[in-house]
């Protein structure tokens, strides 16, 4: 079977369905796949999706509820709440339920959507898939036990690290320049980030590479193909279009933390990025904003 026809047909679960999974289905179906999409309220899934009602997070509502014979597992879920124990649920607790319900099938891979706030380093220097991981946070060390709880699973499983998801749907940092809230000082911390567009493409790039029984590595990081100091992102920003000056009790930084994100794994894949750097999705996003 050709690599661009492999997902015809293949039965995909997305489970956690909301904003970036919902965008990754609707890609999926384009592409020829059957997709369900699981969440607490289905009647918010995009069009064309089987609906599957339950929440991970309570096991009760799985009992017989997942679609069978199905070719791949997509975990896509955020926390409810920003706590601890928010991000043990959705990452940790939702998925040992799921695994739980899944036996008795034998999907042939499992994609789990991490964060490369696994990585603890604020050195400056590179990180890659190989890297240490010793997040500092209670989020990244429970996202960390989400990878290995999802690597430990008797089901072949990805791991995909993002770093900051920025597009359309996701522009708070772009309004937080424009409003004058963020100020980092010269040469700050430096920062990686994907556009959501280019996320949702690489997901579902390595989909077919699975479906077409391509070799997949148990990680990938994804992040363009520029890591930047955040002060010299907001410079830019300031340059292409009219921004508030910035305010006294405006935000110095994002998060702690500074290290450069490789992609080099993912671009060995054939994966290429349509917005490789800031400027190119940042430019459009605000040519977007002049033109409306």
């Amino acid at each position: 079977m050709a690599i661009a026809e492999s997902l015809k047909n293949q039965r995909i679960l997305l489970a956690g369905c909301g904003n970036l999974g919902g965008a990754i289905a609707t890609l999926l179906l384009q592409s020829g796949a059957n997709v369900f999409g699981l969440r607490r309220r289905t009647d918010q899934l995009p069009q064309g999706v089987t609906p599957v009602a339950a929440d991970l997070t309570l096991p009760a509502t799985l009992k017989n509820t997942l679609p069978p014979r199905l070719d791949q597992v997509i975990y896509c879920l955020t926390p409810s709440d920003y706590t601890a124990q928010g991000y043990h649920a959705a990452y940790v607790e939702g998925l040992e339920n799921l695994l739980y319900e899944l036996q008795g099938q034998t999907p042939n891979r499992l994609f789990f959507i991490s964060s490369t706030g696994v990585y603890g380093q604020d050195d400056n220097g590179w990180v890659d898939e190989e890297s240490a991981t010793q997040p500092g946070g209670f989020s990244g060390r429970q996202v960390l036990l989400g990878e290995q709880t999802a690597l430990a699973s008797r089901i072949p499983a990805t791991v995909v690290r993002f770093s900051g998801i920025y597009g359309p749907s996701r522009q708070s940092f772009l309004q937080a320049v424009m409003d004058g809230r963020l100020n980092p000082p010269d040469h700050s911390n430096y920062s990686n980030r994907i556009h959501e567009q280019d996320a949702i493409r690489a997901i579902v790039h390595l989909s077919t590479m699975a479906a077409a029984g391509e070799t997949l590595q148990s990680c990938y990081l994804a992040s363009d193909c520029e890591p930047v100091r955040l002060d010299q992102v907001v410079r830019w920003v300031r340059q292409h279009t009219d921004c508030e000056e910035p305010a006294g009790d405006a935000r110095s930084g994002g998060r702690v933390g500074s290290k450069l994100c490789s992609n080099r794994r993912l671009l060995k894949t054939g994966f290429e990025f349509r917005y490789p750097d800031f400027r190119a999705g940042y430019r459009e996003l605000i040519d977007q904003r002049k033109g409306a």
